[in-house]
């Protein structure tokens, strides 16, 4: 049984800080450079269309990468796995997924960062842990540091950024022993990205009044944004899955899918490569065609799905964005408005963070609307099922009542 000595939580207090400034600092920095690498690669893909005829190629080279470092299979699965089991984490992964998504936002493939970033920060965080000689108990808070530094670095999102590392891990209870470590780790990270020129990500949205007429637009919103995650998540496995048993020779696999990306490409325009950030500031000002979250999805998952690196949750930014500008017009709801709250709720489902979620939309819109968007998060969140982009995640509590289940999500 723990102790009342105050001055025990005094000496934690300060190991705390001292770690979680430290690991901030490090996914501070190397969060920004792979934010401004990820940026140079993207803009020299859009002046350089050429560019995207090397997809194959750099499927090939991510391949060979993942291989020689003895990295394949390594992916945030197994940094949730880390925080939950103590499992090693290579740290190679660090640099090798910094690398390989870089190369596919050159050539063009569609995908996001944050995936990357809960690898490297996770990654940084463990071997930081391990460095200091931090215990077993200790690694895992360690771990989540960096996962909370990277992510804040890359978006500008402190608070959303620390509690998402808690909640993602186990969806219904908080590692609370990490709000110190995290939060510490968030904000360092969050100042040195700043320092080094790397701008937050914000939206400038009109919120309408609060209303009962606007609130039951939003609800029927959610409803939808719930079903539109599901379809994200379950296309995103299926993809997966099947090219895996279609092709299972990874090199090949990797070729097939920088080719069917070239094609696509070619007959859709390159309105879907990359990870879309424009087209979502778009969506947010009105303008989104209504087939752009379909396509986007089937890019997505082509992508992902066949070996390319990235992330999920930039995506589903943009699935959720150019859905909810459109639904949420035909709903009555300004465009604008619709785009935001989709943005939030498809992010939700897909992740099975109402809390983070929440506050993301606070983060990024403003507190204006924080009710419209708790009431899509909740809504979303129910809704989804237990449906998840990330299957080592485990959702402790049910959706339904008030029932420990303790099970994975599901694919």
């Amino acid at each position: 049984m723990e102790g009342l000595n105050i001055g025990q939580y005094v000496l934690v207090l300060i190991k705390w800080l001292a770690v979680g400034g430290l690991v901030g600092a490090v996914g501070g920095v190397v969060g920004s450079l792979f934010h401004i690498g990820v940026d140079y690669a993207t803009h020299f893909r859009m002046e350089h269309g050429w560019v995207l005829y090397f997809l194959p190629v750099a499927g090939l080279a991510i391949v060979a990468l993942y291989k020689v470092s003895n990295t394949e299979g390594k992916g945030t699965n197994a940094i949730i796995d880390s925080v939950h089991f103590g499992s090693d984490v290579p740290l190679l992964l660090v640099p090798v997924i910094f690398v390989s998504t870089v190369l596919t936002h050159l050539c063009g493939g569609s995908a996001g960062r944050e995936g990357a970033a809960l690898q490297i920060g996770g990654g940084i965080g463990y071997q930081t842990g391990r460095a200091l000689r931090l215990g077993e108990k200790d690694l895992p808070l360690a771990t989540l540091c960096g996962m909370s530094g990277v992510f804040a670095a890359l978006f500008g999102t402190p608070l959303t950024a620390t509690i998402f590392a808690l909640e993602v891990i186990s969806v219904g209870v908080l590692y609370y022993a990490g709000l110190v470590p995290g939060l510490t780790a968030a904000v360092t990270a969050y100042f040195v990205s700043g320092l080094m020129g790397v701008p937050p990500t914000r939206f400038a949205v009109d919120m309408p009044s609060l209303d009962v007429v606007t609130l039951l637009r939003v609800l029927v919103l959610a409803i939808l944004c719930a079903v539109v995650s599901i379809l994200f998540v379950r296309g995103m496995h299926a993809v997966e899955h099947w090219a895996a048993k279609l092709i299972p020779n990874v090199w090949l696999r990797a070729v097939i899918g920088g080719v069917a990306l070239i094609v696509l490409t070619l007959l859709l325009g390159t309105r879907y490569n990359g990870a879309g950030m424009e087209h979502i500031v778009e969506a947010m000002n009105g303008e989104a065609l209504g087939w752009d979250w379909v396509l986007k999805i089937l890019f997505t998952a082509i992508t992902i799905g066949c070996g390319f690196k990235g992330g999920e949750v930039v995506p589903s930014f943009f699935v959720g964005a150019t859905f909810g500008c459109v639904a949420g017009g035909l709903l009555g709801l300004p465009s604008g408005f619709g785009a935001a709250i989709g943005l939030i709720a498809v992010f939700c489902g897909a992740v099975n963070c109402p809390v983070a979620s929440v506050i993301l939309s606070v983060e990024l819109f403003g507190s204006e609307g924080a009710v419209y968007f708790a009431l899509a998060c909740a809504i979303s969140y129910l809704l989804s099922g237990y449906c998840g982009l990330y299957s080592s995640q485990t959702i402790l509590y049910s959706k339904k009542r008030a029932e420990f289940i303790n099970i994975r999500a599901k694919e």
